[in-house]
C-alpha cells in the first residue's frame, strides 16, 4: 500500500484542505475512517469538491454527533470494530485523514496513533501557524516517534510564522513540506494552484 496519513496538532488546523490538495496532486483515493458530525459539509464531501480527480471512498463510520469518535459512537449506539478500520483496497495511492489530533480515541482502548502505527503509512503532520504551535507540534512528533509511526514531514497552514516554523523543523528534526496559506476563495483551482506553488512533495 502506497500513500500517506494526514494528521494534525488539533482539530480545525487545515487537515482536510491539505488532504484534498494532496489527493488531487497524487490523483489518489481519499479515506476518512470516521466522520463525527454530519450537519453541513462533511470532510469527504469537501474533498470531493476540492479534489475532482480524487477517488473519495466511503467512511467506515458516519457518526451524527460532532465530538470525538469514541463518544459519538457511544451516543449513536455504534460499536467501533477493528475490522472496519483496516485500510481499504485501492489501485491508487491512498490518502487517509485522521480525526482531530494524534491521540483522539476511536474507542477508549483505540487511539488514532494506534491505528497509524498499525497501518504503517508515512504521516504528514498539519500544523497551524498560531501561538502554541511549537509545543503542540513537537509533542505530536514525539508521540509519533514513540509509537514507531513513520513521519513524512510537517506541512504548515495559515499565515507565515518563520520563527515558529523553523523551530519546529530544527528542534523536531523533520522535513518542512511547505505552507498552505489561507485561501479566499477556496475552491478546486485555488487549492491546486496553491498546493503546486507551496508544497514540496519531493521532501
Amino acid at each position: 500500500m502506497k500513500g500517506f496519513i494526514v494528521t494534525g496538532t488539533d482539530t480545525d488546523v487545515g487537515k482536510t484542505v491539505f488532504a484534498a490538495g494532496l489527493a488531487q496532486a497524487l490523483r489518489a483515493s481519499y479515506w476518512k475512517p470516521a466522520q463525527s458530525g454530519l450537519e453541513g459539509e462533511t470532510d469527504s464531501q469537501a474533498v470531493s469538491r476540492l479534489a475532482p480527480d480524487a477517488d473519495v471512498l466511503p467512511e467506515a463510520y458516519r457518526l451524527a454527533t460532532p465530538c470525538s469518535p469514541h463518544e459519538a459512537a457511544r451516543i449513536d449506539g455504534v460499536e467501533v470494530e477493528d475490522g472496519a478500520l483496516e485500510l481499504p483496497a485501492t489501485d491508487r495511492p491512498l490518502v487517509v485523514e485522521g480525526a482531530g489530533g494524534l491521540l483522539v480515541p476511536y474507542r477508549k482502548d483505540l487511539l488514532a496513533a494506534d491505528l497509524f502505527a498499525r497501518w504503517g503509512l508515512p504521516a504528514v503532520v498539519v500544523a497551524r501557524t498560531r501561538l502554541g504551535t511549537i509545543n503542540h507540534t513537537l509533542l505530536t512528533l514525539e508521540a509519533m516517534r514513540a509509537r514507531g509511526i513513520p513521519i513524512a514531514g510537517v506541512a504548515f497552514s495559515g499565515d507565515a510564522e518563520p520563527v515558529a516554523e523553523s523551530a519546529i523543523v530544527e528542534i523536531g528534526n523533520v522535513p518542512n513540506l511547505g505552507r498552505l496559506p489561507v485561501l479566499d476563495p477556496l475552491n478546486a483551482q485555488t487549492l491546486a494552484d496553491a498546493f503546486a506553488q507551496s508544497i514540496r512533495l519531493d521532501r
